[in-house]
């Protein structure tokens, strides 16, 4: 099967409707063979109490894309991708503009996905670094959902 990212991206921002993804106006922006892209506008809507990006929209920035990056790799008709564990380290604070998450491949075994999230500024300004960990299932028959 060819690379082709255009149908990858339409697919991972399709599959965001009516989702935290897009209360978050997170945009899958770029693909690669081992990589995804996303990006969030930081605002009001991100910030914690103090007006700085929080932590959990910074995390589920990461997630999203670490999970949908997943995706990639699996044939959804019969594979579901679950995030077992998620952790972050925030280095550096935003008040508004946009940030960058880059979720690259670690480990890719038949059971267990583990990606690097780097969320970054506009000047690649590293925000935070992120490790998420997924584990590839067997889709379930509707009725045991």
């Amino acid at each position: 099967m060819s690379f082709d990212k255009e149908k990858i991206l339409n697919y991972c921002n399709k599959i965001s409707e009516n989702t935290l993804m897009r209360t978050l106006n997170i945009t899958y922006t770029d693909a690669g063979e081992n990589f995804l892209v996303a990006t969030m506008p930081v605002n009001s809507s991100v910030h914690q109490p103090v007006g700085i990006l929080h932590g959990g929209a910074t995390v589920a920035l990461a997630e999203s894309v670490g999970s949908a990056a997943s995706m990639l790799f699996v044939n959804p008709e019969v594979s579901d991708v679950r995030g077992i564990e998620i952790s972050a380290n925030h280095l550096k604070s935003k008040r508004n503009g946009i940030v960058t998450a880059t979720a690259k491949i670690v480990h890719k075994g038949r059971s267990i996905h583990l990606w690097e999230i780097r969320i970054v500024d506009e000047n690649n300004n590293l925000i935070s670094l992120c490790k998420l960990t997924n584990m590839i299932l067997p889709k379930r028959k509707s009725e045991d959902k």
